[in-house]
C-alpha cells in the first residue's frame, strides 16, 4: 500500500450505469483546463473568439467576395471596351491607342500579331483572382483567354486570342485586390490579443486571492499558523475568506476546550490514583493486593494515554528539524528499555515538524509494534512530496478489513489486545492525529517481516 489516502469503501461509491453522454463528458473534461484561471479565461475568451470568427467569415463571404467581383468586372469591362475600339482602328494606330488607354485605366496593352494561345492552357488550381477575373472575362469578352497570375508580383497578365493575333493586358493587382481583408483580420486578431491580455491580468488578480486562501487552508491543516492572511478579491471570495477565518477560530476553540477538559480530568484522576498506590504499599502482600496494584497501574497507564491524546493537537510550534536525528533519539530511548529495534534512515533530511508531537507519534507506533511483535524495523524513505516513516514488526498483523477501525479512539481489535496488554486503544489514534496535524496521514499495510507495516507520510 502506498502513502496515498485510504480508499473509500466500495459501498460509498454506488455504481451508476453509464449513459451515452458520459464518454463525451469525460472527454470534454479531459480537454478543459483544471485550474480556475484557465477555465475563467475560456469562459471569457471563447465567446469572443467565436464572435470574431463569425464576423470574419461574414466579412469574407460577403464583403470581400463582392468587392473582388466588382474589381474583376471593372477590369473586364475596360478590356472589352478596348477590344471593341480595336475593330475600328488600324493596326498601325494601336500603340497610340494603347498609350491613351493606359493613362486612363492603368491597364497596359500589347498586341502580338499572328500568335495564338497555347492549347494546354492551365484551367485547374486557379487562384481566387483568376476565378473572379475569368468569370468576368467570360461574361464581357467571350473570347479565348489565358490569365497568368505569376507573371509579375505587381501585375496580372491577361492574354486574349483574336483572329489576327494575341492581345496582352497587364492589369495591376491593386485594381483586382483590396488589402482591407488582411487589415480587417489583423485588426480582429490584435483586438482579441489585447482583450485576452486585459482579461488575463484581471482574472489573475481574482484567482490569486483564491490561491492565497487555499494556501492558508493547507497551512492551517498542517498545523501551521497563518498570521498574514487578509481578505482580498471579489465580494464572494472575501466571504469565503471570512468564513475560513471564522472556522479557524472555532476549530482552535474546540481543540483548546477538548485539550483543557481531557488534561483537567486526567490530572484530577492522577491524585486519587497516587493516594491509592501509596495506600497499597502499606498493605500486606496478597492476591487481592496484587490485583489492586495491577488495576491501579493499568489506570495510571490509561490516564497517561488520555494526557497524550489531549496533547496530540497541542500548541507546539513547528520548526525545521533533521528527521533522521529525531528518529535516532526515539530509537535510543526505546533501546534503553531493552527494545530490539533496527533503524535505516538517510544521513540528513530537513523538514518542518512539531518535534515533541512527532516523537510521541513514532514512540507510540514503536510501542504498539513491540507489544505484539518481538522485533521492530524503523525506516525513513524520502518520497516525491515529503518522507515516509515505516514501522515494521513480526507480530500477528491486523486483517485488512479491520485496519481503519484501529484508528478509532479506545478501540481494541479483540480480546487478545485487552487492557492487560497495556493498551488503552489510543496509541494509533494519537499517532494519526499527529500525522494529520502535519498535513500527512497514516496507513497500515502488510509488512515484509511477516507482521504489520505502519506508513507515516509527512509532506514537506
Amino acid at each position: 500500500m502506498s502513502s496515498s489516502p485510504i480508499e473509500r469503501p466500495a459501498a460509498a461509491w454506488p455504481h451508476q450505469p453509464a449513459t451515452p453522454g458520459d464518454s463525451h463528458r469525460r472527454w470534454f473534461k479531459r480537454v478543459l483546463p483544471r485550474s480556475l484561471f484557465g477555465r475563467s479565461l475560456i469562459i471569457i475568451v471563447l465567446p469572443l473568439v467565436l464572435a470574431q470568427l463569425i464576423a470574419t467569415w461574414i466579412f469574407y463571404d460577403r464583403h470581400w467576395d463582392t468587392v473582388q467581383r466588382r474589381f474583376a468586372t471593372s477590369v473586364a469591362g475596360d478590356v472589352a471596351l478596348m477590344l471593341d475600339t480595336m475593330r475600328y482602328v488600324d493596326r498601325g494606330e494601336l500603340p497610340s491607342l494603347f498609350a491613351q488607354a493606359s493613362a486612363s485605366t492603368e491597364l497596359y496593352y500589347m498586341f502580338r500579331p499572328d500568335e495564338t494561345l497555347p492549347v494546354d492552357a492551365r484551367e485547374t488550381g486557379l487562384s481566387q483572382i483568376e476565378e473572379q477575373l475569368g468569370a468576368a472575362l467570360n461574361e464581357r469578352v467571350r473570347l479565348p483567354f489565358l490569365i497568368d497570375d505569376d507573371f509579375d508580383p505587381r501585375d496580372v497578365l491577361i492574354s486574349i486570342e483574336l483572329q489576327d493575333g494575341v492581345l496582352q493586358v497587364a492589369a495591376p493587382r491593386k485594381r483586382l485586390f483590396t488589402p482591407t481583408t488582411y487589415i480587417f483580420v489583423l485588426w480582429m486578431i490584435g483586438s482579441s490579443l489585447v482583450l485576452f491580455a486585459v482579461a488575463t491580468v484581471f482574472m489573475r488578480n481574482q484567482v490569486k486571492s483564491l490561491s492565497r486562501l487555499a494556501d492558508a487552508a493547507e497551512s492551517f491543516g498542517m498545523g501551521r499558523d497563518v498570521p498574514n492572511f487578509r481578505l482580498a478579491g471579489a465580494t464572494e471570495v472575501r466571504r469565503v475568506g471570512a468564513a475560513f477565518l471564522l472556522m479557524r477560530e472555532r476549530i482552535r476553540r474546540q481543540i483548546g476546550q477538548r485539550t483543557e477538559m481531557l488534561a483537567g480530568v486526567s490530572h484530577d484522576l492522577r491524585t486519587p490514583l497516587t493516594r491509592m498506590k501509596l495506600a497499597l504499599e502499606f498493605l500486606e502482600d496478597g492476591p487481592t493486593v496484587a490485583e489492586l496494584k495491577s488495576d491501579v497501574a493499568q489506570m495510571q497507564g490509561m490516564v497517561r494515554g488520555y494526557l497524550d491524546f489531549a496533547r496530540g493537537e497541542g500548541g507546539e510550534t513547528p520548526q525545521e528539524i533533521d528527521l533522521p536525528m529525531l528518529l535516532e533519539e526515539v530509537v535510543a530511548n526505546a533501546r534503553r528499555e531493552g527494545a530490539p529495534i533496527t533503524i535505516a534512515a538517510p544521513e540528513a533530511f530537513a523538514i518542518s515538524l512539531r518535534p515533541e508531537a512527532t516523537k510521541r507519534c513514532v514512540g507510540n507506533l514503536i510501542a504498539n509494534a513491540l507489544r505484539y511483535g518481538s522485533h521492530v524495523w524503523l525506516a525513513a524513505v524520502p518520497v516525491k512530496d515529503g518522507i515516509d516513516i515505516l514501522v515494521d514488526d513480526d507480530g500477528p498483523g491486523i486483517p485488512a478489513h479491520r485496519r481503519e477501525d484501529v484508528f478509532r479512539p479506545f478501540f481494541r481489535l479483540d480480546a487478545a489486545r485487552s487492557p492487560q496488554s497495556g493498551s488503552v486503544g489510543l496509541g494509533l489514534t494519537i499517532a494519526r492525529d499527529v500525522a494529520l496535524s502535519h498535513g500527512g496521514d497514516i496507513t497500515l499495510e502488510d509488512s515484509p517481516q511477516g507482521g504489520l507495516r505502519v506508513r507515516v507520510h509527512l509532506p514537506k
